[in-house]
């Protein structure tokens, strides 16, 4: 099940709020603060494609380069032994820190991706 919506490549979470009866969405991955909210799920969808369609046309009447969500670099706080470790595995194998931690998330992923979809079948 996918828990979130995609238009134009940006993506956004939804919640329910009971006391309103309404569904609430948030663009996800970029600084600017996109809500959007409908009584129904088809109204929400189309809220969310005016929200988006709203903002890159804002963006543009007034010269902004409109956010894009994941720009391809991200911070990692982890101890400084798995730091070293990973930073000497990198050197063993003759790669970069970043190349070596690229290729084990990746490989992370699809593992994941081969899990999740052998969940589905059981």
């Amino acid at each position: 099940m996918d828990k979130m919506m995609e238009y134009k490549g940006y993506h956004a979470t939804v919640d329910f709020d009971a006391n309103e009866e309404s569904f609430i969405g948030e663009v996800f991955g970029i600084n600017d603060t996109l809500i959007f909210h409908g009584k129904s799920v088809a109204e929400l969808k189309k809220m969310f494609v005016q929200c988006i369609d709203n903002y890159l046309a804002s963006c543009k009447k007034y010269g902004k380069e409109p956010e894009r969500e994941f720009k391809g670099s991200f911070n990692v706080r982890v101890s400084p032994e798995l730091h070293r470790n990973l930073a000497l595995n990198a050197a063993n194998e003759k790669k970069t820190l970043n190349q070596y931690v690229a290729e084990s998330l990746e490989f992370a992923l699809h593992n994941y991706k081969i899990a999740e979809s052998r969940n589905k079948y059981q």
